[in-house]
Protein backbone atom coordinates (compact mmCIF):
# COMPACT_ATOMS: atom_id res chain seq x y z
CA UNK A 1 0.00 0.00 0.00
CA UNK A 2 2.97 2.36 0.31
CA UNK A 3 4.63 1.88 -3.06
CA UNK A 4 4.81 4.91 -5.38
CA UNK A 5 1.39 5.83 -6.76
CA UNK A 6 -0.39 3.56 -4.22
CA UNK A 7 -1.02 6.12 -1.49
CA UNK A 8 -4.10 8.19 -2.23
CA UNK A 9 -3.04 11.55 -3.77
CA UNK A 10 -5.11 13.59 -1.30
CA UNK A 11 -3.23 11.92 1.56
CA UNK A 12 0.13 12.88 0.07
CA UNK A 13 -1.11 16.45 -0.50
CA UNK A 14 -2.33 16.62 3.12
CA UNK A 15 1.01 15.38 4.50
CA UNK A 16 2.88 18.03 2.53
CA UNK A 17 0.39 20.77 3.45
CA UNK A 18 1.00 20.04 7.14
CA UNK A 19 4.67 20.92 6.62
CA UNK A 20 6.26 17.48 6.23
CA UNK A 21 9.34 17.97 4.06
CA UNK A 22 10.45 14.34 3.88
CA UNK A 23 9.12 11.08 5.26
CA UNK A 24 10.36 7.50 5.30
CA UNK A 25 8.53 4.48 6.67
CA UNK A 26 10.55 1.35 7.37
CA UNK A 27 9.00 -2.07 7.97
CA UNK A 28 10.09 -5.17 9.88
CA UNK A 29 7.69 -7.91 10.95
CA UNK A 30 4.73 -6.22 12.59
CA UNK A 31 6.56 -2.98 13.29
CA UNK A 32 6.80 0.27 11.36
CA UNK A 33 9.37 3.01 11.93
CA UNK A 34 8.76 6.49 10.52
CA UNK A 35 11.36 9.19 10.02
CA UNK A 36 9.95 12.67 9.37
CA UNK A 37 11.69 15.93 8.61
CA UNK A 38 9.19 18.73 9.08
CA UNK A 39 9.10 22.49 8.78
CA UNK A 40 9.58 24.57 11.93
CA UNK A 41 5.87 25.44 11.90
CA UNK A 42 4.70 21.79 11.71
CA UNK A 43 1.89 20.96 11.93
CA UNK A 44 0.49 23.71 9.78
CA UNK A 45 -3.27 24.10 9.58
CA UNK A 46 -4.41 22.40 6.38
CA UNK A 47 -7.32 24.27 4.82
CA UNK A 48 -8.21 21.28 2.64
CA UNK A 49 -11.28 19.55 4.02
CA UNK A 50 -10.85 16.83 1.40
CA UNK A 51 -7.24 16.20 2.46
CA UNK A 52 -8.25 15.84 6.11
CA UNK A 53 -11.13 13.51 5.24
CA UNK A 54 -9.03 11.32 2.94
CA UNK A 55 -6.21 11.15 5.50
CA UNK A 56 -8.67 10.10 8.20
CA UNK A 57 -10.05 7.39 5.90
CA UNK A 58 -6.49 6.25 5.07
CA UNK A 59 -5.52 6.07 8.76
CA UNK A 60 -8.67 4.08 9.53
CA UNK A 61 -7.90 1.67 6.69
CA UNK A 62 -4.25 1.26 7.71
CA UNK A 63 -5.16 0.77 11.39
CA UNK A 64 -6.38 -2.76 10.71
CA UNK A 65 -2.82 -3.70 9.70
CA UNK A 66 -1.14 -2.06 12.70
CA UNK A 67 -0.73 -3.09 16.31
CA UNK A 68 -0.17 -0.41 18.91
CA UNK A 69 2.96 -0.32 21.02
CA UNK A 70 2.84 -1.14 24.71
CA UNK A 71 2.18 2.02 26.68
CA UNK A 72 0.43 3.81 23.81
CA UNK A 73 -2.78 5.67 24.55
CA UNK A 74 -5.95 4.22 23.02
CA UNK A 75 -5.97 4.96 19.28
CA UNK A 76 -2.34 6.14 19.31
CA UNK A 77 -0.29 4.41 16.61
CA UNK A 78 2.76 6.62 16.21
CA UNK A 79 4.92 7.51 19.20
CA UNK A 80 7.89 9.89 19.25
CA UNK A 81 11.33 8.37 19.73
CA UNK A 82 14.46 9.88 21.22
CA UNK A 83 17.65 9.36 19.25
CA UNK A 84 20.32 7.92 21.51
CA UNK A 85 23.16 7.40 19.00
CA UNK A 86 24.45 9.16 15.90
CA UNK A 87 27.69 7.81 14.44
CA UNK A 88 28.72 11.28 13.23
CA UNK A 89 28.85 12.44 16.88
CA UNK A 90 31.70 10.05 17.62
CA UNK A 91 35.28 10.73 16.68
CA UNK A 92 37.80 8.03 15.86
CA UNK A 93 40.68 7.11 18.15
Amino acid sequence: MHTPESVWPAVIDHIRALGVESMEIWHHGDRLFMIVDAADDYPRPDPSRIGRQESARWEEYMAKFQRTLPGAAPGEKWLPLRRIFLLADHTGF
